[in-house]
């Protein structure tokens, strides 16, 4: 499934004075599109030609007229773009830029974790890898997973997986009792329910918002739970000048620069050590990996054609659902 392309070695290429200046003339040279996921660091945001969660930049990686996707996210994300797009060349800065989640779900157990409740509709959040994709009879987001799911059969049972979180949020929000694959997401995960409610005595005014991948007890905390871009349109919506964001941070970067004004306090995590909860998976990508990803065109993505061809009917029943 995984190309065998090795990340390039920063120590061994020279690189301009201006990366800005430079990634612009190569998306130029080779008709490329450069999307980011809202958890990139500063830079790559900054110089992407489109930022959004996972079902915005599904949607954009299905639609892009582009000859050469660079994907500033995950592996899976970059998966994903490939699926859609399996003529096209497909860029992932570092191709260690993994996912917990998606790692939480190991294809044997997941498919034995299937056969054991035949007769069931799998629904798979994006966050997965290709081959539990192809395993599945529907991908979903955060943002359209409640959406998806009530338009199944009452009488139809379910499988979601792999996060439990979220499909925890889903069943609270749809009604409907589903199957859960018990994975989650390390950021999500850890995010501490003492310290939150600590910011919140210490900032009053400020609301607490929250993405469904979060533990129970955290959101129950939260004054409104969505998805990545859920939570960015109700900072900017909502009369609340600061806000305690509990998902990863990169998403602040957006807030800030969309209302200035406000105050955005990042969630911390249960260590000592940290004051927010960054994806270390995420944070892998650079702007100096994503330059010399596009001078070199590599790391590609690539997977068998019979992998792409399965993974990608659920994919696209997503979209028509969505």
């Amino acid at each position: 499934m995984f190309t065998t392309a090795r990340s390039p070695n920063l120590t061994q290429s020279r690189l301009p004075d201006d990366l800005f200046a430079a990634i612009k003339a190569l998306k130029q040279e080779l008709n490329a599109v450069i999307l980011a996921h809202y958890y990139q660091d500063s830079d790559i945001q900054d110089i992407a030609d489109f930022i959004g969660d996972s079902l915005e930049l599904a949607r954009k990686a299905a639609n892009t007229n582009a000859d050469v996707i660079v994907f500033a996210g995950v592996h899976f994300m970059a998966e994903t773009a490939k699926i859609l797009n399996p003529d096209k060349l497909v860029l992932l800065p570092d191709l260690n830029a993994g996912c917990s989640l998606a790692e939480s779900c190991p294809p044997e157990a997941f498919a034995a974790f299937k056969a054991d409740r035949p007769g069931h509709l799998v629904i798979s959040y994006i966050n997965c890898t290709a081959a539990i994709k192809a395993m599945s009879d529907i991908i979903c987001t955060s943002s359209n997973a409640v959406k998806i799911v009530n338009q199944i059969p009452e009488n139809q049972p379910i499988i979601f997986g792999p996060d439990r979180n979220l499909g925890r949020y889903v069943m609270e929000q749809s009604g409907r009792k589903m199957e859960l694959w018990q994975g989650a997401c390390i950021v999500h995960e850890n995010f501490s329910e003492k310290k939150i409610v600590q910011l919140k005595i210490e900032n009053p005014e400020a609301e607490i918002i929250a993405h469904p991948e979060c533990e129970p007890p955290v959101l129950r905390h939260a004054n409104y739970i969505g998805s990545t871009t859920a939570l960015l349109k109700y900072s900017q919506s909502s009369s609340s000048s600061a806000f305690i964001v509990a998902t990863e941070p990169g998403i602040i970067h957006q807030m800030q620069k969309q209302t200035p004004h406000k105050h955005f306090i990042p969630a911390p995590p249960n260590n000592n050590t940290c004051a927010c909860n960054e994806c270390p998976h995420m944070r892998l990508n650079t702007l100096e990996k994503l330059y010399l990803a596009m001078k070199n065109q590599t790391p590609e993505i690539t997977m068998p054609q019979d992998l792409q061809i399965a993974a990608l009917k659920p994919i696209q029943r997503m979209l028509e659902m969505s």
